[in-house]
Formats: C-alpha cells, structure tokens, sequence
C-alpha cells in the first residue's frame, strides 16, 4: 500500500472440499429393480451401495437372511426386497424400499441421504412400503410383513394357513 502500512495477507493452504454430487449407475439399478420384480426369477432382493459418490448394485439374493447380512454399522444403502404376502385364499408379492443408515454413519453423510435417495427412487418407483433401518434388531422379516399388512388393507381368510 502507499501509505507504508503493510498487510498480511492470509492464504488458506488445505484445498476446500466441495460436495460430489450423487450418481446412479441407473441401467444396473433398473435391471436389478426388475429382477426382483419379475416373476420369472428367484431374485428377491437387491442392495444398492455407494462406490465413491455412485450409487451401484452391490448383491442379490433369494433368502432374507443374506439381505440382512448386506448392511453395516458405517454403511448407507438401499435395499428392494419381494415379500410373499397373503393367506391360503390368495397370494401376493409386495415390495420394500428400505434405506439404511447404519449406526456409525457421520451427520454429514447422513444429511445426504434424502438427496440420495430422492434419486434412486426415480428407478425403484413402485413398492407398497418404504422403511428406514440403521440397527439390525430392525432388518426383521416379521416387521416387515407387519408394515406391509397395516399398508395393504383388509386381510380376509379363514385363519387356516398352508405354508
């Protein structure tokens, strides 16, 4: 400056990390979507993870119990699971989406989720129920037929079951 006053300038030296934004690998996404939709396969489940900031297909299964082993204490993911639904009069399939925020997610990451999710919904549209989970005590089958009995109505049968 002019007036012999000298100013310090501060330079920041560690980057500014700026948001990624959120991708879909949406042609996997929707073959896996309907995969589990179809009732020309055993698929009854797939789990959607983050690989870096893209969303992509991590597993597919048939049994209950292998979905629940997709999700961690520090993971965030989706889940689209079939569910046989019904009594001895009739039979249905209903579907799930489930998010998962696992216990040891950080505030940020958990923030992001309602983004995220807003975009992976555009692909899995079409379910009866939509269930958060981020415990394990919470991936129960028997809770989930449960939210998908007080979503579905009316439940008629003569209380015989054949399983």
């Amino acid at each position: 400056m002019s007036d012999g006053i000298e100013v310090e300038q501060i330079v920041e030296s560690k980057p500014k990390r700026m948001p990624v934004a959120t991708s879909l690998d949406k042609d996997a996404i929707r073959e896996a979507y309907e995969d589990v939709r179809s009732d020309l396969t055993d698929t009854e489940w797939a789990v959607f993870k983050f690989d870096g900031a893209q969303i992509i297909v991590h597993g597919r299964g048939q049994c209950f119990e292998q979905f629940r082993e997709q999700f961690g204490d520090s993971e965030r993911a989706f889940g689209y699971i079939r569910i046989q639904m019904g009594d001895e009069m009739s039979k249905r399939k209903k579907f799930i989406f489930l998010t998962w925020i696992g216990q040891e997610v950080g505030v940020i990451q958990r923030a992001k989720m309602s983004t995220d999710k807003a975009l992976i919904k555009d692909v899995l549209n079409n379910f009866a129920v939509e269930l958060q989970a981020g415990v394990q005590a919470e991936l129960d089958i028997e809770l989930f037929r449960e939210a998908l009995n007080r979503a579905g109505g009316a439940n008629y049968g003569t209380g015989v079951r054949d399983n």
